[in-house]
């Protein structure tokens, strides 16, 4: 295979589907690794996000688009995809990503998201593939109190409050020091803030497996019938009404996010880059149920709790580095998030699986 390639692993899950769409869009040719895990497949070993990117994309970036079933910590499958395609960048989006879940099975995810990103590298390194954009999290900051925000990418890092936010900042370290050993190496570390939201045309969006862990979805699901209410942990914050503050970032944004640092890898001033992706806005949880209330027009039961165990009052960054290193700024609003998410839960109510088994 001749034709160069950018591989995505976990490209069929929430942000990795809208990454591929966001490259396809730009012209390149796109290899998917996902291993299913949380995504059912077809008879033709399609998972459904796939089928519905290539329903989304035109006829000719569909031809630049090729699905491998397997796992980035198999070295056999990473072996025969590194000699079947050419590749030129790695975008790692793969990996477990449920904090409730990352304290209740810690050895899951320290596994399956750390020892298999240590074969992938391996497997990068050994067919001379030495650029990667790593999908990694807010949640590697550590907690800072709130004359310290917004974040920076200088701000401290650590004493992380989930195992999953722990893999998150092991791999970052792992990528940073394959840097110092090995000066050819480019890697970008894209700190997502909180992507929600859906691709317009309502095909694709985040599509949890039981209940949701995230604020949005859990939302939307109350909105169309899945959920009886909304439980707000925590109200009583020193924030304007009490709820949590955070700063949610359109997906299709965070997607072009991923576009616009590819672009900017070859010409990276140093080895390792961490840049965050956020808006520098934060919206609390009150204020995103009011929005999807707008979007909807239908109103969200909330039940208040207390807190939980780790949450922080507010978290918000500063995004000034994606726009000086990417030329990157989020382009949508909160009610466009609200909007594009209503859209697609309302599409799909039982999320992309008939049987309501989502992925």
């Amino acid at each position: 295979m001749t034709e160069t390639c950018v591989l995505i692993t976990g490209g069929a899950g929430f942000v990795g589907s809208h990454v591929v769409v966001e490259l396809l869009e730009a012209g390149e040719s796109v290899v998917v690794i996902d291993n299913l895990s949380n995504a059912a497949s077809d008879k033709d070993n399609l998972p459904p996000a796939i089928k519905r990117i290539q329903n989304i994309v035109n006829a000719s970036q569909r031809k630049r688009l090729y699905f491998r079933k397997g796992s980035y910590g198999d070295r056999n499958i990473m072996d025969s995809i590194f000699n079947e395609f050419k590749i030129k960048a790695v975008i790692h989006a793969g990996g477990f990503k449920a904090v409730g879940e990352s304290k209740e099975l810690p050895m899951k995810y320290y596994k399956n998201n750390v020892k298999e990103a240590l074969t992938l590298v391996k497997a990068m390194n050994d067919h001379d593939v030495k650029n990667i954009i790593f999908s990694s999290s807010a949640t590697v900051y550590a907690e800072v109190p709130p004359e310290k925000l917004p974040l920076t990418e200088e701000s401290p890092v650590g004493n992380c409050s989930c195992p999953y936010a722990s893999t998150k900042l092991f791999i970052e370290n792992i990528l940073r020091d394959v840097t110092v050993s090995d000066g050819q190496w480019k890697v970008m570390s894209l700190r997502y803030f909180n992507p929600v939201g859906a691709h317009h045309s309502g095909m694709i969006g985040e599509d949890p497996k039981g209940i949701p862990n995230n604020l949005m979805p859990f939302i939307a699901q109350v909105a169309v019938g899945r959920r009886k209410a909304l439980n707000v942990f925590g109200s009583d914050y020193p924030t304007p009404d009490g709820t949590g503050v955070r700063d949610y970032v359109h997906v299709v944004d965070i997607a072009k996010g991923h576009v616009a640092a590819l672009k900017a890898l070859p010409n990276m001033k140093q080895g390792f880059q961490p840049i965050n992706l956020g808006s520098g806005v934060g919206t609390s949880v009150l204020e995103m149920v009011q929005a999807f209330e707008r979007a909807s027009g239908v109103v969200i039961k909330t039940v208040m709790q207390d807190r939980r165990p780790g949450d922080v009052a507010s978290m918000y960054c500063q995004p000034t580095l994606a726009f000086e290193e990417l030329g990157w700024k989020t382009e949508k609003t909160v009610d466009e998030m609200c909007e594009d998410l209503w859209r697609f839960q309302n599409q799909n109510p039982n999320g992309l699986h008939p049987s309501g088994e989502s992925n």
